[in-house]
């Protein structure tokens, strides 16, 4: 049986080669992609490229030199130096003497995957290095984002006396100078913005601190915690190897949607290689139950789609600890058990997440003038207003937040197009706002209900502001065209060299001309194709389209797309983000 993905699930993760919530059907012809670079050429010489890879390639603004070597074959020996990183050797210490002496550490993450890789991370350090670790994780009851009042009582019952915060931290000042009078030292391990005030850690590990003289600033909360596991190793002098960390590393950082560029680049293909192994006996049962086929090799898609949204899902929903438990766990009957839970959870979501689609989209004209969108009511769930805001954003190119309203006050998520600044746009309206935090790429904010007007107003005039005289989003033009003389399989064979594809390398998309649909079906909602590509066969997918499926056959059509490995048919798939002329729907005249 075919497997569907189902874009738009990944639980407020940007996908690498995610469709918009419903995919274009062609209302205008997709432009033409212009002319091949001079250095395409040159390009598919030396690396024994097709032409459409080469021009793929050189549209990047590749060059044929040692900077491409390094880019293609990423290794981890090529990562930054970690020592300028400020308070690495004070972390370092105080978690290496806290193992010698046995103290019970408390590992506190937040409850979105970085969040809980990172304690996964921190977690199976410190036991393997004959240390006490007592994992705690935040829960959307409990105050929500970060270290919590509730979350510090929780810290002070482990009788703890050392916390490391992972994920979270860098704007808990007072439950961390609260700690501190209770005898309890913290070091926190973070990458969120930060702010002025000093905060009263024992160390403070954030790349974004002004002071901070580690070069590369785009590692999540998860790639820094491998990197206290590098130092806590050379300080206790241990053999311990860190390589079956890297796939907690990758779906972290993946998840939280950092830029897959320079080191974790790196970090995320290495980490894809051990994920692929299925050695981890936890996430080797997700895959199971995600009909993920491991053997074929896990991607920065597999992760966005199916591996993390399933992680996400009981946070989401409930209490995160299964999650955690599921990436510590070495039984492999318990992990079967575990993860068929997680798997019970995460269809709770897709059915609630669906309904609540419907409502926003319902609620769409009056979410706001201008750019921006602000959509909110009572009794929406708090743990899925994340994958709403993103499935909106990605259907109106538009920066969204979706509020979840109990009572009088509420919380939201806030997601946007790509490159849209949406913290600086939050600050901009701040006064009407409890609270937000997050980062330029995804954010939550806590509202009063009373204000709700009031925010529409100035998310609105934000948004307008900072998004003046710039475009973003812009999906009119392909990366190129797919070349007749091009077997699209040695095609998506390269193009798979410069994987992993996310943020800061998005998957590129092919203009296809003078396809010929052979049959269509309707696939659980989305349009099935067989195509005819200058007698080559291949299959595509079009998400949301499948009404279009009786009209479909037999005609000649321009489509762009992603080219993408198909494991159950083999050969490739193109995953269709716009067709022309456009299909007409059952119904339509």
């Amino acid at each position: 049986m075919t497997e569907v993905p189902t874009p738009g699930d990944e639980s407020g993760v940007v996908a690498p080669s995610s469709p918009p919530g419903r995919v274009a059907s062609g209302a205008q012809p997709p432009r033409e992609p212009a002319e091949d670079p001079v250095s395409a050429a040159g390009l598919a010489s030396k690396y024994q490229l097709t032409r459409t890879a080469s021009v793929v390639l050189a549209r990047l603004g590749r060059e044929p030199d040692a900077d491409l070597d390094k880019w293609l074959d990423p290794k981890l020996a090529d990562l930054t130096p970690p020592f300028a990183m400020v308070d690495r050797q004070a972390a370092t210490d105080r978690i290496a003497r806290a193992i010698r002496q046995r103290e019970t550490i408390a590992i506190f993450g937040d409850y979105d995957c970085d969040g809980i890789t990172s304690a996964a991370i921190m977690t199976s350090l410190i036991r393997s290095l004959g240390g006490v670790a007592k994992p705690l994780l935040a829960t959307r009851t409990e105050g929500a984002y970060g270290f919590s009042n509730p979350a510090l009582e929780r810290v002070k019952g482990s009788r703890a006396t050392l916390l490391v915060t992972c994920d979270c931290g860098s704007s808990d000042h007072e439950r961390i100078a609260a700690a501190g009078r209770a005898g309890i030292e913290t070091v926190v391990i973070d990458h969120h913005l930060v702010p002025k005030d000093p905060l009263p850690a024992l160390a403070f590990l954030n790349p974004h601190r002004p002071e901070c003289g580690f070069g590369y600033k785009h590692l999540a909360s998860c790639g820094l915690a491998l990197s206290i596991g590098a130092a806590l190793r050379q300080a206790l002098d241990a053999k311990l190897d860190l390589r079956p960390l890297l796939d907690l590393v990758a779906i972290g950082t993946i998840a939280d949607v950092a830029p897959l560029v320079g080191d974790n680049r790196a970090l995320v293909r290495a980490g894809l290689r051990v994920l692929s192994t299925g050695a981890r006996v936890g996430l080797r049962s997700l895959a199971d139950l995600a009909k993920l086929d491991m053997s074929h090799g896990v991607t920065s898609e597999d992760v966005a789609f199916r591996i993390a949204p399933r992680l996400n899902a009981p946070g989401r929903l409930a209490d995160p600890d299964p999650s955690l438990a599921l990436l510590l766990e070495d039984d492999a009957t318990t992990a079967q058990g575990i993860a068929a839970s997680i798997e019970q959870l995460q269809l709770q979501r897709r059915a609630l997440q669906a309904e609540m689609y419907d409502e926003a989209l319902a609620d769409l004209a009056d979410g706001g003038t201008g750019f921006g969108v602000v959509l909110g009511r009572q009794g929406w769930h708090p743990g899925v207003v994340g994958i709403v805001a993103g499935k909106v954003a990605d259907l109106t190119g538009r920066p969204t937040i979706v509020i979840g309203l109990e009572g009088e006050t509420g919380r939201g998520s806030v997601r946007g197009p790509r490159g849209f600044p949406l913290y600086d746009a939050l600050a901009r309206c701040a006064s009407t706002l409890v609270g937000f935090g997050g980062h330029q790429a995804a954010a939550g904010v806590h509202v009063r209900a009373a204000r709700l007007g009031d925010l529409r107003d100035a998310w609105g005039e934000a948004c307008d502001a900072l998004a003046r005289g710039r475009a973003f989003e812009d999906r009119g033009e392909p990366t190129a065209r797919l070349y007749p003389e091009d077997d699209p399989v040695r095609v998506q064979r390269d193009l798979a060299r410069f994987e992993p594809y996310g943020e800061g390398n998005p998957a590129p998309t092919l203009l296809v001309e003078g396809v010929t649909i052979r049959t269509a079906r309707n696939l659980k909602g989305h349009l099935k194709l067989e195509l005819d590509v200058g007698g080559r066969s291949m299959t595509a997918i079009a998400f949301s389209m499948g009404e279009a499926a009786p009209t479909a056959a037999g005609r000649t059509v321009s489509i762009v797309g992603v080219l993408r490995k198909n494991t159950f048919q083999g050969g490739v798939e193109l995953q269709v983000s716009r067709i022309w002329p456009p299909l007409p729907t059952t119904g339509s005249s």
